[in-house]
């Protein structure tokens, strides 16, 4: 499998089952209508760890531009594979949500609330200020990103800066904890491409009641990630080189 596929494939996976949880929690009628944030968070992290399991072997498992420059910035990944990283991540974040859509969709079709659709497929703020939204998605994606760091080591292939399966676990751990301890101010995107790609897919899907996009909010979940994990990265170079 080549590394633009594996990263495709791991970053839709991953919002297949992480908007899938929001999906299943938000959206009338469906079995886990109500169920709360515990079980959006545990699925989220169960949804990096099965992401991180299945592109591990092949790409290193980046599933997040913030990580992949995280990685570049501290010399643990080759910024010519930047791009390429990026691109297949962002495309499998629309691809993901967009089977989240279709497996939901009677459930969309039933469901009237724009905020709460939206919620399904992008992250938005529980209290909206520009500056403050900002430094919590930094501080968010800088724990996981510094974390990623201290985790990575040589790949199958001897490359540096790649996860390898038996990393799964204490990623998923290290999210899951982002996600119950910081995720409230924003709903943690910590990820430009969760974010980017599904918003993408909500604007382009059919769907019904869906509302507005919410563009102007939309940069905050990228640059604020993508400067978190290059503080990370940083941090991580002073502490280590």
């Amino acid at each position: 499998m080549s590394t633009f596929v594996s990263e495709f494939i791991g970053t839709a996976i991953l919002l297949l089952l992480g908007n899938g949880v929001v999906a299943n929690a938000l959206l009338k009628g469906s079995k886990g209508f109500g169920s709360g944030w515990m079980v959006i968070t545990l699925g989220w992290g169960i949804a990096v760890f099965t992401a991180v399991f299945i592109a591990a072997p092949f790409s290193g498992a980046h599933i997040n531009p913030a990580v992949t420059l995280g990685l570049a910035v501290a010399g643990k990944f080759d910024w010519a594979q930047v791009p390429l990283y990026i691109t297949a991540q962002v495309l499998g974040a629309f691809a993901g949500s967009s089977l989240v859509w279709l497996h939901y969709r009677l459930h969309y079709n039933a469901s009237d609330d724009p905020g709460m659709i939206l919620a399904t497929f992008s992250t938005g703020p529980a209290i909206r200020s520009t500056m403050d939204n900002m430094i919590s998605e930094i501080i968010g994606t800088f724990v996981l990103v510094f974390a990623v760091l201290y985790i990575t080591g040589p790949s199958i292939g001897g490359e540096p800066g790649s996860l390898g399966s038996l990393d799964a676990l204490p990623v998923a751990l290290v999210v899951l904890g982002i996600g119950l301890s910081l995720g409230g101010p924003t709903g943690y995107a910590i990820n430009p491409a969760r974010d980017l790609g599904p918003r993408i897919a909500h604007a382009l899907l059919p769907i019904p009641n869906k509302g507005k996009n919410d563009w102007p909010y939309s940069w905050i979940p990228v640059i604020g990630p993508l400067a978190g994990g290059v503080l990370a990265a940083l941090l991580f170079g002073a502490l280590t080189g």
